[in-house]
């Protein structure tokens, strides 16, 4: 991970009114090759953590592709996958098992210490949904936010628009949203940052410091 991009982001002094309790970060990679690397060891932290609901959100379909593959050998997440030609029962039954690992997350393990929360130790796996900005949820339609506690911008959004429907359909309240940003990416965040009246800080090193 490289932060020396990141030298001259100064982050507005105040925050958006709606989701106020959400706190935003970002990850400067120095390389796009290095991207999928730096998310694998990301969620290999996070993940342990059980019943930990998270959302990858990526910008095409390919990517979304890529992103399971990479995850899908960390066997202590449970990975499932958005995307546009989803059978709609399939797509209906992945939403009501993430809402119930939510359920599960704030009721059992928000507020168990560090070395009592393994997803290994307790048996409860983490749950991981990756999605693509044409597949999320239809809050007009009737479907529930996903409401998780993790939410990673694996590719950032062009539009404050897309940023802004990520968070309030993907993210819980109180989530934690990780922006990974390479090279240019980091003209396109700040702009969405001071456009949207967010607060998007430096992630810490270990990831575990905020969850």
């Amino acid at each position: 991970m490289a932060i020396d991009p990141f030298e001259a982001f100064s982050p507005p002094s105040h925050s958006s009114s709606h989701f106020s309790q959400q706190r935003h970060f970002y990850v400067a990679v120095d390389r796009l090759q290095f991207k999928m690397e730096t998310l694998v060891g990301l969620l290999d932290v996070a993940g342990r953590r059980p019943s930990l609901p998270m959302v990858v959100c990526c910008s095409s379909r390919d990517e979304l592709d890529s992103v399971c593959s990479a995850v899908s050998n960390l066997h202590y997440i449970s990975l499932a996958s958005l995307y546009s030609d989803l059978a709609e029962a399939d797509r209906s039954l992945i939403l009501e098992k993430f809402r119930q690992t939510t359920s599960r997350w704030s009721q059992k393990f928000s507020s168990l210490s560090e070395e009592k929360c393994e997803a290994e130790k307790v048996g409860e796996k983490s749950h991981m949904i990756v999605v693509t900005d044409a597949c999320l949820p239809l809050l007009a339609s009737g479907e529930s936010p996903l409401s998780a506690h993790v939410l990673i911008n694996y590719e950032i959004p062009t539009k404050k628009e897309t940023y802004m429907r990520r968070m309030t359909t993907c993210s819980a309240s109180d989530g934690i949203l990780i922006n990974m940003v390479v090279g240019g990416e980091v003209v396109t965040l700040k702009s969405i940052e001071e456009s949207s009246g967010l607060v998007i800080a430096e992630m810490p090193i270990n990831i575990s410091e905020i969850l």
